[in-house]
Formats: C-alpha cells, sequence, structure tokens
C-alpha cells in the first residue's frame, strides 16, 4: 500500500472515530445535566471530594465502556489532574466533568472533554457544554469546529486592544507557582485591554480558537485542562507554546495559545 493511500485511510478511520466520539461525550453530558440546577452544599474537603467523584463517576460510567470499545488498545488516563509525557502509544485523555466545581455550584461554566493522544500528539479532541448544546471539535489536520462551523482565531495583532485569559494551575498548586500566576496577571492588566481569570481553562481555549478572546496563559496544568484546547486553538490558525515562546508539550512548565498576531507581544509581557 502507498504511503499516500496509507495515510487517507488513517485520516478517514480518524473521522470516523471523532464522530462517534462527539456521541459518546454528547451522552455523558446529558448525564451530567440532569445532575444540575442546585447548589451541592459541603463542609469539609472530604465532603468537597465525594460530591466531585459522585459526577465524574456518572460521566465516566458512560465515557470509559464507550470509548474503550472504540479503541480497545488505547490507554486511559485514571486521574484528570496528572500532567507530564504519557508513555508511547495510543492514550484516551478525558475530563468527564471539567469545571466540576462550577457544576456544583450551579455555575454554568463547564463541559466534557475526551482527547485521544496518540505518541504525546493529541489526534482528536470533543469538548460538549450541555448547558448550551454546543459541541467543538479537532482533528489533526481537518481543522477545528463548532457544530461543524469551521472556527479560526482572532486577527489581533495589538495586545493592547486583547482580551485575555489565564485560570488556576491546579488545587494545591506550590507557591512559586502562585506567586508567577499573580505576576503575569499583574503583568497583563498593565498591557492588554482587559484580562479574564477564571476556570476551568478548556472553555478559554474554546474562546481562544474561536476568535472571542485572543490570547490564553497558564503556569504548570494537568493534560486535560490543555491538550483539548491545544489542538482546538492549533487547528484554528492559532500558536501555541509555552510562556517563554519554545514548543509546548504535556511535560512544559507553563502554556501560551493565542492569535499568531499577538503571541510574541504575551510571550514578551509574561517573561517580565
Amino acid at each position: 500500500m502507498s504511503e499516500t493511500l496509507q495515510t487517507t485511510d488513517v485520516a478517514a478511520s480518524d473521522a470516523d472515530l471523532l464522530a462517534q466520539t462527539v456521541t459518546a461525550v454528547r451522552e455523558a453530558g446529558s448525564a451530567l445535566h440532569e445532575r444540575f440546577g442546585e447548589v451541592v452544599r459541603y463542609q469539609s474537603r472530604e465532603e468537597l471530594m465525594r460530591a466531585l467523584a459522585v459526577n465524574d463517576d456518572t460521566a465516566l460510567e458512560i465515557l470509559r465502556p464507550r470509548l474503550t470499545r472504540l479503541r480497545p488498545q488505547a490507554g486511559w488516563v485514571e486521574d484528570e489532574l496528572d500532567g507530564g509525557a504519557l508513555p508511547s502509544g495510543e492514550w484516551w485523555v478525558v475530563d468527564p466533568s471539567e469545571g466540576n466545581v462550577n457544576h456544583l455550584h450551579a455555575l454554568p461554566e463547564w463541559a466534557v472533554t475526551a482527547t485521544l493522544v496518540r505518541e504525546n500528539q493529541p489526534v482528536l479532541t470533543v469538548v460538549h457544554l450541555p448547558l448550551t448544546g454546543e459541541t467543538y471539535t479537532a482533528l489533526t489536520g481537518a481543522g477545528a469546529h463548532l457544530d461543524g462551523r469551521p472556527l479560526h482565531v482572532s486577527q489581533s495583532a495589538d495586545l493592547g486592544l486583547s482580551i485575555v485569559a489565564t485560570s488556576q494551575a491546579r488545587p494545591d498548586e506550590d507557591e512559586e507557582v502562585v506567586r508567577r500566576v499573580g505576576s503575569s496577571i499583574t503583568a497583563m492588566l498593565f498591557d492588554a485591554l482587559v484580562v479574564r481569570v477564571a476556570v476551568p481553562a478548556t472553555l478559554h481555549l474554546l474562546n481562544v480558537a474561536a476568535g472571542r478572546i485572543d490570547a490564553f496563559w497558564q503556569f504548570a496544568g494537568a493534560r486535560a485542562d490543555l491538550l483539548p484546547g491545544a489542538l482546538l486553538v492549533t487547528e484554528a490558525g492559532g500558536r501555541v507554546s509555552d510562556a517563554e515562546g519554545s514548543p509546548w508539550t504535556p511535560q512544559s512548565h507553563s502554556f501560551l495559545a493565542a492569535a499568531p498576531g499577538v503571541h510574541a507581544e504575551a510571550v514578551s509581557t509574561l517573561s517580565r
């Protein structure tokens, strides 16, 4: 079989896999939607963790068997807070309730995500927002889409006219990272038009891919937070790097996704 034909067959297979992943993620989102609406009260860290786990398990009961059936040889990332490189091969990186704390507090900023990673590169991703019914997808080499409509990053070329965003890296982050987050927000407050700070990271990255905001950055962070958005932004024409402008990998200690016209300015601001 020729290399060209083989590549085409793989692309076609991945496109079909993406469509089936969309179905699974939407079904998991519907299950979480049924649980949404009332603020969940908790009085201790243990109660909070139990409530978070119930949401995760609700979605995983649907996602894990469906995605495993689609790709039986793929590994499965157990902890959505994990970071760093993955072993060789294919892996499902799933966040069953991205923005889980928001869900518990009856806030609308949450989603369900599933990303297939091949040799540490995201191949396809699905991010579903159950409250709006929107589904964001990306497939390597085939672009990023919102419910089938192509996404494009903004044409902004001036950080001073840009909306930028960041979020917390993860719970219980070390003091050095927390202070770096704070100093970066201060720097952006001087250089950008508007600075948004909220969780989860994935929803900011959707907005970068859609051209609604111009840049997003974060220090540290988990694979499940960043891989879906990294693929969406790249396929929408944006630039993804670490905060110093070097290529980003899951091992990187920082992350930056931006419209090409403001990427260099954002690097400069974050490097101060």
